[in-house]
């Protein structure tokens, strides 16, 4: 077995390289700490990117969401005034619902991931590093402090980082199967 630790578009790339010259047991434990919650959704932008990539469904050319993705419900928030700097496509949307659904309902990040994975044929164990909320933030050389996405996304990375930090980095515990993958794996 082979565990890959990151997340984002450049491990995605890099896990489906890898995941076409193997035949040994993939097991990807995916960064969560870039989450954030959008229009009252959980949006996970590691975990998504990496389901997308691994089962095919990526829109290769931007890097993120799903390939031949339409943009209507964004659009239409955008007319009643709600702010849409983070795009969120019409069939991703179907990805957000199910997984903050699990989640309101009581399953774990863990358990929500195993359930989009399965729905999407990917053929490997695709696990977040951790089932408890971590949030990256950056403190601007102004002073000002941004949820991570907001900086990236938002912002284009534009801003002079004076810090970084990780809420709740603390007080998590790696998911269920992380430490188990990491200890058996032979890389």
């Amino acid at each position: 077995m082979i565990t890959l630790l990151g997340g984002g578009i450049g491990a995605a790339r890099l896990w489906c390289g890898i995941a076409r010259v193997t035949d040994e047991p993939l097991v990807f434990v995916v960064n969560t700490a870039d989450d954030i919650w959008m229009h009252g959704l959980r949006v996970c932008p590691d975990l998504d990117t990496v389901l997308y990539a691994l089962s095919g469904r990526q829109d290769v050319r931007r890097g993120w969401g799903v390939a031949d993705e339409s943009f209507r419900c964004m659009s239409q928030l955008r007319s009643l005034g709600s702010p849409v700097w983070f795009q969120l496509g019409d069939r991703d949307l179907a990805t957000h619902l199910l997984r903050t659904g699990m989640l309101r309902e009581g399953s774990s990040l863990s358990q929500a991931t195993r359930r989009l994975a399965d729905g999407m044929g990917v053929p490997h164990q695709v696990l977040p590093m951790t089932d408890d909320e971590v949030t990256t933030f950056v403190r601007t050389s102004t002073g000002e402090t941004l949820h991570y996405q907001e900086f990236l996304v938002r912002r284009g990375a534009r801003d002079e980082v004076a810090a970084v930090h990780c809420r709740g980095v603390g007080d998590a515990a790696p998911a269920d199967g992380v430490l188990r993958a990491i200890r058996e794996s032979r890389l």
